[in-house]
């Protein structure tokens, strides 16, 4: 089934072994990865940046830059792995990203983000997205946001995810941009009346299934951000809320599945926890959680540490409960 949910791509969070562990928790949720910068595509070693596990269908790459010709050089590298969608970033505003000419600040620069998605979609048969905020800085109106819009479906963009907040992109640190600036569904929404065209997913503060439910009679979907990190035994909830002929699995279940994929990644030669690290929410709310997250902590960064790992976790939990 096509589902209204999408996991938002989440720097140093949302890596492929993220994503393996998230796609367990909701089968058919749309994920994004973490931001690649054409650059680093361009330059380095791209199969690093690229590769994914076939289970994490579907799947967005989202990538970051505002050279036309580099970030279709990196659709085309990426157009062989298999990606359900390529997105473009226009909503990141850390310090960083703004000095590579990329992320939230190119929501000023509407005409290079239209000539970028125009050379991507020369070099790939799957849909390039953008995904951006309601504005920046003292740029805090629907016409600004409307205009940026029409400038890119004009260039052939038909899905626009929108974090439904202005940007600040001096003064305030990436994570202050995320709960700041108040958010304006409404603009959002607008949008959505005047285009009904277009395929718009909002972002932001989407914490409850109720807030999710009431967006949803209003655009076209829901993206999904630190709640599913933090707690992502949420996402099993939202599944079985639009699927629910899924069977619902508990966490214990999550954690035996997981388990084949460690040994797989630990045989590969990648310490245990570059997994673990994003299982740490698994049992958020439940008796015996911090113990859970303590453990973890403590043991998955040992030389050797491998799925014993969480099979004591779970049994550390048991007794702290």
């Amino acid at each position: 089934m096509n589902s209204p949910i999408s996991i938002a791509p989440m720097m140093d969070w949302t890596d492929r072994h993220c994503r393996y562990f998230l796609r367990l928790l909701t089968p058919s949720a749309f994920l994004y990865t973490e931001m690649v910068t054409a650059a680093a595509v361009h330059h380095g070693d791209a199969d690093r940046f690229l590769r994914f596990n076939e289970e994490e269908h579907p799947l967005a790459l989202q990538l970051g830059g505002s050279d036309p010709e580099w970030m279709a050089n990196a659709t085309r590298k990426a157009s062989g792995y298999g990606y359900d969608e390529i997105n473009i970033n226009v909503g990141c505003p850390s310090d960083r990203v703004q000095s590579g000419q990329f992320g939230a600040c190119l929501m000023a620069e509407p005409r290079t983000v239209a000539t970028c998605l125009q050379a991507m979609q020369a070099e790939t048969s799957v849909p390039v997205t953008v995904k951006t905020r309601i504005g920046i800085n003292d740029e805090d109106s629907y016409e600004f946001l409307r205009q940026f819009v029409v400038c890119q479906a004009e260039a052939g963009c038909r899905k626009f995810l929108i974090h439904a907040r202005i940007a600040i992109l001096e003064g305030l640190s990436p994570k202050d941009n995320r709960s700041i600036p108040p958010l304006n569904y409404e603009r959002v929404y607008r949008l959505k009346r005047e285009f009904p065209e277009l395929t718009v997913v909002i972002n932001g503060g989407l914490t409850e299934l109720s807030s999710i439910e009431r967006a949803l009679c209003h655009v076209d979907g829901a993206m999904i951000g630190r709640q599913a990190y933090h707690q992502p035994y949420f996402l099993t909830e939202l599944e079985h809320h639009f699927n629910p002929h899924w069977p619902l699995p508990d966490r214990y279940e999550i954690v035996q599945a997981m388990l084949p994929y460690i040994e797989s990644v630990l045989a590969a030669g990648e310490p245990l926890h570059r997994v673990t690290r994003h299982m740490l929410g698994l049992y958020a709310g439940q008796p015996g959680a911090r113990a859970w997250r303590r453990y973890i902590s403590e043991h998955a960064h040992r030389p050797g540490a491998g799925t014993e790992v969480l099979i004591d976790a779970l049994k550390a939990m048991r007794v702290a409960a």
